[in-house]
């Protein structure tokens, strides 16, 4: 890289880095602490992909979703799924408007999927023939209705939350939905310190709110900037093997062979670099290492990697694998 391309470079992940922590300052008006969900659903949004929050009721995914949303000047939406709902109560539905002189003629009413922020609440309420509404949407960026495709308008983000399958009233999402989200992030809940900054900010008369401090412009320019971080080869071979271990054929750890039914897609591995890729610019650096891979592995494959009867009987946890691998697995192919 010649020098004056590596001062341009240096500049612009300066930029990178000040908007970032504005946004994150701005985040923190409103929300008390989970700095690494905020990054985590930062990382979806620089990704151009989307985010799935799990948690129990109570712990502020919705409003972490609504903050963001707040702090961009982009259009939002929000969708409460219930087990009643349609298809059609998503994407939009075909009318029949009759004009002055009687004359009928068809017209197509936009559903709340035509957002550039789109909030699913509860998602796995929905039935699965519900959730399956999104499937085109999250990953073309279009929906069809009555054989008329309609592209959505960039950047277009799902921002979805759900409940731990244990609770009432909730169904699983189906597999290629479930491949379709960048990251799952788990919401803890919050410590002793952290729930006295939510009473302080939520039990008072001043209410905080975030101020829109990115626009459309920029969030693209952000996303066109992760796609020009260098991966060196060995760091991608990494995400490869890791990919691969996580697949019980061929030569995987006997827990993988023992616990999962089925490994991650391709789609892992291009969200692996994609948030190594996010992760160095987070930390001012201009090319992504093993370590930003490791880092990202979790939010990124948990989701990905399925287990087996046995596996879910003994209460085995996929991040547990996922760990588990990462231990065993060297830094550079031998």
């Amino acid at each position: 890289m010649a020098e004056k391309n590596k001062d341009l470079a240096r500049a612009e992940v300066a930029d990178f880095q000040k908007s970032i922590g504005g946004l994150r300052e701005e985040v923190g008006k409103v929300i008390v602490g989970n700095r690494e969900v905020v990054d985590g659903v930062l990382s979806c949004m620089l990704a151009g992909s989307h985010a799935l929050l799990e948690g129990v009721p109570g712990l502020g995914k919705t409003m972490l979703v609504r903050t963001m949303a707040q702090a961009l000047e982009l259009q939002f939406s929000r969708i409460q799924f219930t087990p009643d709902m349609m298809p059609a109560d998503i994407l939009g539905t075909t009318m029949i408007d009759e004009g002055a002189g009687g004359q009928r003629s068809l017209s197509f009413r936009k559903g709340p999927i035509f957002a550039n922020i789109v909030l699913a609440d509860e998602i796995n309420r929905a039935t699965p023939k519900t959730q399956s509404a999104l499937l085109e949407a999250m990953q073309e960026h279009r929906v069809t209705v009555s054989k008329q495709s309609y592209t959505l308008e960039e950047p277009f983000f799902v921002l979805a939350t759900q409940n731990p399958l244990e609770s009432e009233g909730t169904y699983p999402l189906p597999e290629a939905q479930l491949d379709r989200f960048f990251f799952k992030l788990h919401v803890t809940f919050p410590g002793r310190e952290e729930l006295h900054g939510i009473l302080d900010r939520t039990t008072g008369t001043d209410a905080p709110e975030a101020k829109p401090v990115l626009d459309k412009k920029r969030l693209l320019a952000m996303q066109k900037l992760v796609r020009e971080v260098p991966v060196a080869r060995h760091v991608q071979d990494y995400a490869v093997r890791l990919l691969q271990a996580t697949h019980p054929e061929g030569k995987s750890l006997d827990l993988v062979k023992r616990f999962v039914k089925f490994g991650s897609s391709p789609r892992g591995a291009q969200a692996l670099l994609l948030a190594a890729k996010i992760r160095a610019l987070f930390e001012g650096r201009f090319a992504a290492s093993v370590d930003d891979v490791k880092a990202v592995c979790l939010p990124a494959l948990r989701h990905r990697v399925l287990l087996n009867f046995e596996g879910e009987a003994e209460g085995v946890k996929t991040d547990d694998v996922l760990l588990a691998i990462m231990k065993q697995l060297p830094d550079t192919a031998e």
